[in-house]
């Protein structure tokens, strides 16, 4: 695959640039760089959505008929590169990346002309609905219950670690609509509203403080059988096709080269004891291994990109992406606390950009902060990236997949 850049990719690229230059604001920026959490707070990203909706790149994967982009495989990446320099804040990618493709795969053209603009456009802000207190890598044993009543389902149960639930209007969700044989057989996908009687949030706050995980808990909750997505009984099929876009629908690498420089120029600066960390040759050898890890998987997504304009779904090399991607993550957030030194260790939630609401920290009442702004998110981050392995599926379950369908073993 050809991914040199030729004067029309020079020229997006400048494009690209230039947009950025001129809608990210301060605040926005600030945002991205002192962002704790995958996704920025719910404001931040309410605004930076609507910037990019009227600007028709908030969602360019998607086929150009339905608002996407028709860019090459060197123009997504080179705007999620220019994106991650920019300190672009991160949106939920609960519509953009997941429900959004599972309707253009799958869905009706009722159910795509109803929801595809309403979550271009951010009308609508979705959360997931698969992961309950007994169901989290082994999904299949889900339990909530759907009970035919007619024209609809009466769903009951819960669902937890859900994130944004505590924002979103709208949820996709697995429930069980019959037992069969085998575990995977009689889950169905379903759509339905969370501004309705039954459905009640209970955050769940996380080791870095934030509320951005919740617990939904659902009561004779009715859904409509227009809102199942595929088949009744086969939402197995939906929702694996959804976790190959979650797993593998964005590039990783681009971002990481960006929080890796920001470690070299932190390990640059004078320490809190004294002294730079950069001139450290074993730290030295860490950095460099980390830019190795980070290029192949940059040629990685590469191809996987390339595949996916093909083929239109990422398939199951999207589990080595999500595998590869976490763990580098995670890689970086101990390089990072290693290069903060002390001034990592002061719990500043109010001087960072946290995903959700930190319980019992407001802004107005602590209006100073210890140490360099590059410092401040370095814990939370850490402590917030611990998920990375887990969530989409734990990645001992992702190399599962890759051993049986990669490796065909």
């Amino acid at each position: 695959m050809d991914i040199a850049f030729d004067a029309a990719d020079a020229t997006f690229r400048d494009e690209v640039r230039t947009f950025l230059d001129e809608n990210l604001n301060a605040r926005l920026r600030r945002a991205g760089r002192l962002s704790t959490s995958v996704y920025a707070d719910r404001e931040t990203m309410r605004e930076w959505h609507q910037i990019l909706y009227r600007k028709g790149w908030v969602a360019p994967s998607w086929p150009v008929a339905w608002g996407g982009c028709d860019w090459s495989v060197t123009q997504h990446y080179i705007f999620s590169t220019e994106m991650a320099k920019a300190s672009a804040p991160g949106l939920s990618p609960m519509g953009l990346s997941m429900c959004g493709p599972v309707l253009l795969g799958h869905g009706t053209e009722a159910q795509k002309k109803f929801y595809l603009p309403r979550i271009l456009s951010g009308e609508d802000f979705w959360c997931q609905g698969y992961s309950e207190p007994g169901a989290g890598s082994d999904l299949a044993s889900l339990q909530m219950s759907a009970v035919d009543a007619g024209d609809h389902f009466v769903c009951n149960g819960q669902k937890i670690w859900t994130t944004h639930a505590q924002y979103a209007n709208r949820i996709f969700c697995l429930v069980r609509t019959s037992k069969e044989d085998i575990p995977q057989k009689g889950i169905t996908f379903v759509l339905f509203d969370m501004d309705q009687p039954g459905v009640r949030v209970d955050p769940l706050i996380m080791m870095s403080g934030e509320h951005v995980q919740n617990q939904i808990f659902f009561t004779d909750v009715k859904v409509p059988k227009a809102n199942v997505v595929g088949k009744i009984g086969q939402g197995w099929t939906v929702a694996k096709y959804l976790l190959e876009f979650e797993r593998g629908g964005h590039a990783y690498a681009p971002g990481l080269a960006v929080r890796l420089d920001k470690i070299r120029r932190m390990a640059a600066a004078e320490s809190a004891g004294g002294g730079r960390l950069i001139e450290d040759g074993a730290f030295r050898a860490k950095l460099a291994a980390a830019d190795v890890e980070i290029k192949a998987l940059e040629f990685l997504e590469h191809r996987l990109i390339s595949a996916l304009s093909k083929t239109g779904t990422p398939g199951p090399q999207a589990s080595i992406v999500k595998t590869r991607g976490t763990e580098i993550s995670q890689h970086l957030t101990e390089l990072a606390i290693e290069a903060a030194g002390a001034y990592g260790a002061p719990f500043q939630p109010h001087a960072t950009v946290p995903g959700g609401d930190v319980p019992g920290w407001s802004k107005p009442a602590y209006n100073d902060h210890v140490g360099p702004d590059h410092a401040l998110p370095v814990m939370s981050k850490y402590l917030n990236d611990r998920a990375g392995s887990i969530y989409a599926g734990s990645n001992e379950i992702q190399r599962n997949i890759m051993a049986k369908a990669v490796l065909g073993l």
